[in-house]
């Protein structure tokens, strides 16, 4: 493992390779990695950084910072905006960077990010909450990544028979607010959910599904992030989601959750993302594209 310093977005970051990955963990705040890039190009880092982007709380102001954190759901203000401005301590080893969250009392959790090498390519993004209060709490583990802008996400939405003669409810999305369904930056078709990033629209748009099969990833300048994960048997936040995408005029968040728990004292748990990345040139947000091109790259 070969580990420098970097700056990033004005922040300074320990850069580590692992397997054919560049990853750069924060030590001045977060938990965050801040750095995301492949080995082949360096210069490209895939992650967004928005130093001074956040919300008003009643903690003070939360910022986002960019690139990938740990969040505990379902979302709520403040426990989900506790603030993250505080040093962290950052540990490396031969092939593992360990990334350990400041205790949040007021929430009682503290949070860790491990990545290390995965077997077959890429990296395992390891993400842990643990409760370090009196009492059980029931959270689930939700991986946040902001990503660079100008690209777009795709999310899977296969069919598939629930029951013999398919007269039962396969898929289904999940909808915010805000979230217009006319929105010209999101495009549906019968396997994939297409959601651009336009940095000339300002207005949000979210939306959650339950991905059929388990990834999601984001294309932009000729390179695609893949998050891969396991789907767990359980209740999943936000009516049964374990993907979800945010997006506005500044970002991209491309999400992925596991199902929620009960979490007892001292005991802890844990959401598994691989990640990998591959440069590939233009793709379209088409379902021939995607078969052609991207799902080649899950085998």
């Amino acid at each position: 493992m070969v580990i420098e310093d970097k700056i990033v977005g004005g922040f300074k970051v320990k850069v580590a390779s692992i397997g054919d990955l560049l990853i750069g963990a924060a030590y001045e705040i977060g938990p965050r990695i801040l750095y995301l890039a492949s080995g082949k190009k360096p210069e490209l880092n895939l992650f967004g950084i928005l130093p001074d982007v956040g919300v008003q709380t009643s903690e003070g102001f939360w910022r986002i910072y960019g690139g990938h954190r740990l969040w505990s759901s379902p979302e709520a203000k403040p426990r989900s905006y506790s603030l993250d401005d505080k040093p962290v301590r950052v540990e490396f080893n031969t092939d593992t960077l360990t990334v350990y969250g400041n205790p949040e009392e007021n929430n009682c959790i503290q949070k860790e990010m491990m990545i290390k090498t995965n077997p077959s390519g890429g990296v395992q993004v390891i993400h842990r909450i643990r409760n370090i209060g009196r009492w059980p709490i029931t959270l689930a583990c939700w991986a946040l990544s902001v990503m660079r802008k100008g690209g777009f996400a795709i999310m899977p939405i296969k069919p598939s028979k629930v029951d013999e003669e398919g007269l039962l409810p396969d898929r289904h999305v999940s909808l915010w607010p805000y979230t217009d369904l006319a929105d010209k930056r999101l495009t549906f078709t019968n396997e994939y959910v297409f959601i651009k990033q336009d940095p000339n629209i300002e207005k949000p748009v979210k939306i959650g599904a339950n991905a059929n099969p388990e990834w999601t990833a984001y294309w932009v300048n000729g390179m695609i992030f893949m998050k891969q994960f396991y789907k767990e048997v359980g209740e999943y936040p936000d009516f049964g989601c374990n993907v979800e995408v945010y997006t506005n005029s500044a970002m991209l968040e491309l999400e992925t959750l596991g199902p929620l728990k009960i979490i007892n004292p001292s005991e802890s748990i844990q959401h598994v993302e691989v990640w990998k990345v591959f440069e590939i040139g233009e793709i379209r947000m088409t379902t021939e594209d995607i078969r052609d091109k991207i799902e080649p790259l899950l085998k």
